[in-house]
C-alpha cells in the first residue's frame, strides 16, 4: 500500500551563488522558506517540481521536501531541511548573518 502524501515545498540551490532557495507560488525563487509555496496535492507537487527542473539556468538540484504549516509559512519537518534553511555552517555569512 502506498504511503499517504505529505505536504511538500520545492527547494533547490541557486546556480550562481549556491544558496538554498525555495519556489514561491508566484514562480519566484526565495531564500526564505516561509515564502515557499506549501503544496498539499501530490499531482500539483509533481507539476511544480517539473517547473523547477526546467529552470536549469537559475537553479540546480531541485527536489520536493517535506514541510508542515507554520505561523509564518512552511516549516521544515526533517533535520536536513532545518539545517539547509539556516544557511552555511562554516561561519556567519549569508542567512546566518541576517539572523544575528
Amino acid at each position: 500500500m502506498p504511503r499517504a502524501f505529505s505536504p511538500k515545498i520545492v527547494t533547490a540551490n541557486a546556480l550562481l551563488e549556491g544558496d538554498v532557495v525555495y519556489l514561491t507560488e508566484d514562480d519566484r525563487w526565495s531564500r526564505h522558506m516561509g515564502e515557499a509555496e506549501f503544496i498539499e496535492d501530490e499531482a500539483h507537487a509533481a507539476i511544480r517540481l517539473l517547473t523547477a527542473e526546467q529552470q536549469g539556468g537559475t537553479v540546480v538540484g531541485a527536489y520536493l521536501a517535506d514541510a508542515k504549516a507554520g505561523p509564518d509559512g512552511p516549516e521544515p519537518v526533517h533535520f536536513r531541511e532545518s539545517f539547509r534553511a539556516r544557511g552555511p555552517s562554516n561561519y556567519r555569512h549569508g542567512k546566518q548573518a541576517d539572523f544575528a
